[in-house]
């Protein structure tokens, strides 16, 4: 079994986060590499751009660049593959115990030399769940370094919610309080190698800067959740996230579990979808600057 040590535990527990470096082999990732290339190239070429992927605003050399494939869980079954490989659920489980659901999937594929700002922001914003108990796991394809925009984090910040709303109203997919000052403490960057896996509190403040290098710093993410956390349900895109979730050990609760601090509900209008985090904070900026 790969467990979390009692050491990593706790500072899961107290600031929020833990990186276990190298977990996945150059064998395994290179394996992977080929299926991301295959899976953007036919959505390119097929036309069928917007049910597979984002891409990054402006072309480079003429040429459309993906931003972010949407859902790879559901994508490819090299993605259900590291999803559900023990070196990740056997962690998992050490931090919200053996009932494991996944939430949602996601590629960030942070482009050399283009790879867009994230700006800070709390996942669980996006989706408020009855209690905190959801982790959030980020496989670093390539090596990350600050350079090529790897991830940053605000320790210990993960036991309250920050303002995602702008003063009129607007959820802005992003924290609009200034924290990175020093008055939260200071920012931590994550640089690690290819392979590496972070477990992250799904409220722990966390960004990346642009990639500014002659590298991609591609990323995959798992959303994991405990078989007592349900999402509050406020809106009809939170329908469609829940059809794409997964048991992937033990059984759903019958009964939701309450805890963690009060959720924050986005302020989304109607039935209006859900931006992707990219166009919320984008717009959000345009509105500040306006």
């Amino acid at each position: 079994m790969f467990t979390l040590t009692d050491q990593e535990i706790e500072q899961y527990n107290d600031q929020g986060y833990v990186v276990v470096p190298s977990v996945f082999s150059g064998t395994e990732l290179s394996d992977l590499d080929e299926t991301i290339r295959s899976l953007t190239r036919e959505a390119i070429e097929s036309g069928e751009i917007e049910k597979v992927m984002e891409l990054e605003p402006d072309l480079i050399d003429g040429e459309p660049i993906p931003r972010r494939i949407y859902n790879p869980f559901e994508q490819h079954e090299a993605f259900r593959s590291l999803a559900t490989d023990n070196r990740v659920l056997d962690r998992i489980e050490c931090l919200i115990g053996p009932d494991i659901g996944l939430h949602h999937s996601k590629l960030n594929m942070k482009p050399a030399k283009v790879g867009s700002v994230v700006e800070w922001h709390q996942d669980l914003a996006y989706f408020p769940h009855t209690n905190d108990d959801l982790v959030t796991t980020l496989i670093y394809l390539d090596d990350a370094t600050e350079e090529n925009g790897c991830l940053q984090i605000l320790p210990r910040q993960h036991r309250r919610y920050f303002e995602h709303h702008l003063p009129d109203g607007t959820f802005a997919g992003k924290i609009i309080e200034t924290i990175d000052d020093g008055q939260f403490g200071d920012p931590v960057a994550l640089p690690a190698p290819a392979g590496s896996v972070i477990f992250m509190h799904c409220i722990l403040p966390h960004s990346s800067l642009p990639n500014r290098s002659e590298r991609p710093r591609r990323t995959l993410i798992f959303e994991y959740r405990a078989g007592d956390t349900f999402p509050i349900y406020f809106g009809s895109y939170i329908h469609e996230m829940e059809a794409l979730t997964h048991t992937l050990r033990g059984q759903r609760a019958r009964y939701a579990r309450t805890g963690g601090p009060p959720p924050m509900i986005p302020d989304i209008p109607g039935n209006a979808q859900m931006k992707s985090l990219y166009t919320l904070q984008a717009e959000a900026r345009d509105k500040q600057e306006a």
